[in-house]
């Protein structure tokens, strides 16, 4: 996902991105989802949090790929 829409979803969040890395934008939008700041960390393709909306793209940057 492009950065310019992740600022679009962090601002809807009242989270106000400044120089805050890809990484770090997504992981303070997860824990204001109400979800944990986990993304990219799912390397076994294992997740628990399955109302993220990061979900798949997640998956992508821990290289796991989706699970089926």
């Amino acid at each position: 996902m492009k950065m310019e829409v992740i600022r679009g979803i962090a601002k809807s969040h009242d989270i106000y991105p400044g120089k805050l890395s890809k990484l770090e934008l997504i992981k303070s939008i997860q824990l204001e989802e109400g979800n944990f700041d986990c993304y990219g960390t799912a390397t076994s393709g294992e997740c628990d949090q399955s109302d993220c909306s990061w979900r798949e793209d997640c998956f992508a940057a821990a290289g796991a790929g989706v699970p089926s």
